[in-house]
């Protein structure tokens, strides 16, 4: 087994439908951590001995929903476990008004998990219950009424990076021929002929 340089952390990214977990998933991943959507809780434990016995990846994020709503008491266990091993544990909870939802729902055209044969108003309803516990046991927890998804992005990155957070501008000089046409990925060129 391979010490690992950091200790494991594990964040868990968990919140009402429509709230934005796929952007605050996308954000995390480009962050540089490994992210797994809809863990069994049982599993969670074999996830971490493996990031254990290896050296490669130490964050984790697992993005959890209504869908494992049976299983929120076995992830608080789970965490709790996690946390008696030494690994760095962080629950974020996404939220929205109740009307936000609505009107994401009716944008999108989708139909809420839990809203089978019912109003999507009602299935909020039941995901807001289903999830109450674990909005409980949450580090932090985002109302992403007002945001968009570049500041939902920011506000994860703010989250989980604290005042460690490098810099967001790249620059790269790139030499080019204008015979070849101009590179499909910049933003600015500048002709430097002399």
């Amino acid at each position: 087994m391979t010490p690992q340089s950091s200790p494991l952390e594990v964040t868990v990214l968990t919140g009402m439908s429509g709230a934005g977990r796929s952007t605050a998933a996308d954000a995390l991943e480009d962050l540089g951590y490994f992210v797994i959507d809809n863990l069994p809780p049982a599993l969670i434990g074999k996830v971490a001995d493996l990031a254990r016995s290896g050296d490669r990846v130490n964050k984790y994020v697992l993005v959890v929903d209504v869908r494992s709503g049976l299983f929120v008491e076995d992830l608080i266990d789970a965490l709790s476990d996690l946390e008696a091993t030494g690994a760095q544990t962080r629950v974020i909870f996404l939220d929205a008004a109740d009307e936000v939802l609505v009107r994401r729902y009716e944008a999108t055209r989708r139909r809420h998990p839990l809203a089978d044969s019912e109003r999507v108003v009602d299935g909020i309803a039941r995901e807001r219950s289903l999830l109450e516990n674990l909005k409980g046991r949450a580090d932090v927890v985002l109302d992403t009424s007002s945001l968009n998804v570049h500041e939902l992005r920011d506000r994860v990155r703010d989250v989980c990076l604290g005042e460690h957070r490098p810099g967001t501008l790249q620059i790269s000089v790139v030499s080019f021929g204008y015979k070849h046409g101009v590179p499909v990925d910049v933003d600015l060129v500048f002709d430097v002929r002399f």
